[in-house]
C-alpha cells in the first residue's frame, strides 16, 4: 500500500489539493472543488493501493514553487518533482505538457503530431491524455487548446483555463477580442 500525504494550498483560483509521496514527488494537484475527480484519478493510476493521509502541511518547496508561480515567477514549477504514472500514451503526453513554456499554448492536433502520430483522429487521444492529467499547473494541460484558438475543456474549468494562460500572458485577457487568424499564428510548434 503507498502512502500518500494530501494537503491543502491556497492559491487566487481556489483552494488547491496536493498529494504528495514521502519523496515529496507530486501525485496529484487539483482544485478543491473538484476533490472527487482527484480521488477517482488516484485511485485509477494506483490500482486502488493507496492510503491517504490528510491535515498534512504541503512540502515546503512545493507551497513556495506555486506561490512564486502565481506571482509571476512561471518557470518556478518547472523543476518539480512528478510521480511519472499512467499508461505509455498519458506519459508520452503528460512529459510533452512540461516542456510548453508558460506564456504560449499549442494545439491538441499539433501535440499529437509532435508526438509522432499521422492519423488526425489522435488528437482526440492526446485530448483524452490531457483531460486526464491528475497535476494540474505544474503539468500543464491548460496550454493545450483547439487548434481555432477555443479553449476546450479543462478539468479545472474553462474559466480556470483562461485565467491561468491570462496570467502567463498567453491570452489577452477576457475583455479583449482575438480573431480566429490571430490565435492561430500565437499557437506553438513545438519540436521534440
Amino acid at each position: 500500500m503507498l502512502k500518500l500525504q494530501l494537503s491543502r494550498l491556497a492559491s487566487p483560483l481556489g483552494e488547491l489539493l496536493l498529494v504528495t509521496d514521502d519523496t515529496g514527488a507530486i501525485h496529484a494537484l487539483d482544485f478543491a472543488d473538484h476533490r472527487a475527480r482527484l480521488h477517482r484519478l488516484l485511485r485509477q493510476l494506483h490500482d486502488d493501493r493507496i492510503e491517504l493521509a490528510e491535515g498534512i502541511a504541503a512540502p515546503l518547496a512545493v507551497a513556495d514553487a506555486l506561490r512564486r508561480y502565481f506571482e509571476g515567477e512561471f518557470a518556478a514549477i518547472d523543476a518539480l518533482p512528478v510521480a511519472t504514472l499512467g499508461d505509455a500514451l498519458q506519459r508520452k503526453v503528460w512529459a510533452a505538457l512540461r516542456r510548453i513554456p508558460a506564456g504560449r499554448t499549442t494545439s491538441y492536433g499539433e501535440l499529437a503530431r509532435q508526438l509522432g502520430f499521422d492519423d488526425p483522429r489522435a488528437a482526440m487521444d492526446v485530448g483524452a491524455a490531457n483531460g486526464s492529467n491528475p497535476v494540474s499547473i505544474i503539468v500543464p494541460c491548460h496550454r493545450v487548446i483547439g487548434r481555432n484558438g477555443e479553449l476546450k475543456g479543462y478539468a479545472g474549468g474553462v474559466f480556470r483555463k483562461r485565467r491561468l494562460l491570462e496570467h502567463e500572458c498567453a491570452l489577452p485577457a477576457a475583455d479583449v477580442r482575438v480573431d480566429e487568424k490571430t490565435a492561430q499564428a500565437e499557437t506553438m510548434q513545438l519540436s521534440f
